[in-house]
């Protein structure tokens, strides 16, 4: 038997985590299996149960988590018996993670319990067994990465791929948008490339635009759905607007890209790095442009000549791409 009286006196540690926010909203049985282990390490004679919850919403690929850095002190402690979780990919999404948890159980004798059964990794075949479940769960989730990045570029490629929609437009099914049929917000916007034309200077767009009390439309991100805000312009709003190339009818893809740094021994992923022009894809023009933008030229050539951008020389002189997002078109 596995389970003896030393494990018993010891606590009981649930590990719960899903990976993501969406998952929290959506996935909502895995979470009750998770939370149901407590009845079944009640159920093998546990009385002292311990649920830790901390890490909702983390990746467990080698990101900072704080519940899993809890759990390692608590083995570490002697305080813990067993350590369950329905699955090896609960616990570790990456080797180091995964194979100190079992040196750290094995050096204390802490059983590790999973829906499959019990493991105990002082035993070789155990071990075994644990250290597979590990690299399977590892490379799952690079298969899973892989195949998804594909789907998006795939998706990419045809000029269907929307995560937000820039101000100016609504979205139209799955896989289009539209102009927004409301005239004000058009007629502001195209205002905005209208003094462009006529002063080739976004900080002079910006200061023209505060000193005459217009308002321009934003779209707040932490709102559902596409509801378009008003408000004084700050220099951030214009420069995204006379930036985007959604206005001049590019479908554009990889405006920015994430890298990845190695900080107190973890791994960060720094996102929302901007790339060169040079690095954009460029999908195609479409017929949804604003007529305001037209004489801009957005994106003819900047593949070839990233050095002028798609406003032109005199905006790139300034600090405009401080202000790029990526909001495809």
């Amino acid at each position: 038997m596995k389970i003896t009286p030393d494990h018993l006196a010891r606590g009981a540690f649930i590990y719960v985590r899903q990976s993501t926010v969406d998952q929290l909203a959506n996935n909502h049985e895995s979470r009750r299996r998770q939370y149901g282990l407590a009845d079944r390490a009640r159920a093998l004679g546990w009385t002292d149960v311990t649920v830790i919850d901390d890490d909702l919403g983390r990746s467990g690929s080698g990101v900072s988590r704080p519940g899993f850095e809890r759990l390692l002190a608590a083995i570490c402690e002697g305080r813990v018996g067993a350590v369950f979780a329905i699955e090896a990919s609960r616990l570790a999404r990456n080797g180091r993670d995964w194979h100190t948890l079992i040196e750290f159980c094995g050096l204390v004798g802490t059983v590790i319990v999973d829906e499959d059964g019990t493991y105990e990794p002082r035993h070789p075949n155990d071990r075994l067994l644990l250290g597979m479940k590990g690299t399977m769960s590892e490379l799952e989730l690079s298969l899973l990465r892989a195949r998804s990045m594909e789907a998006l570029k795939q998706k990419a490629r045809r000029g269907e791929l929307f995560f937000s929609v820039a101000v100016g437009y609504v979205k139209v099914g799955r896989d289009k948008i539209e102009m927004d049929p409301d005239l004000r917000v058009r007629e502001a916007i195209g205002l905005v490339f209208t003094r462009f034309a006529e002063m080739q200077s976004i900080r002079q767009v910006f200061l023209s635009l505060r000193g005459d009390q217009i308002a321009l439309p934003y779209v707040e991100p932490k709102v559902s759905g596409h509801q378009v805000l008003w408000k004084l312009p700050v220099y951030t709003t214009v420069s995204n607007l006379l930036t985007n190339p959604v206005y001049a009818g590019a479908y554009v893809f990889g405006r920015t890209g994430s890298r990845m740094t190695i900080e107190n021994g973890r791994k960060r992923i720094v996102r929302g790095r901007r790339k060169d022009l040079c690095g954009w894809r460029v999908r195609s023009k479409g017929e949804r442009v604003f007529p305001q933008a037209r004489p801009l030229g957005a994106l003819e050539g900047s593949a070839t000549h990233p050095h002028t951008g798609p406003l032109g020389d005199k905006a790139r002189a300034g600090d405009h791409r401080d202000g790029l997002r990526r909001v495809p078109g």
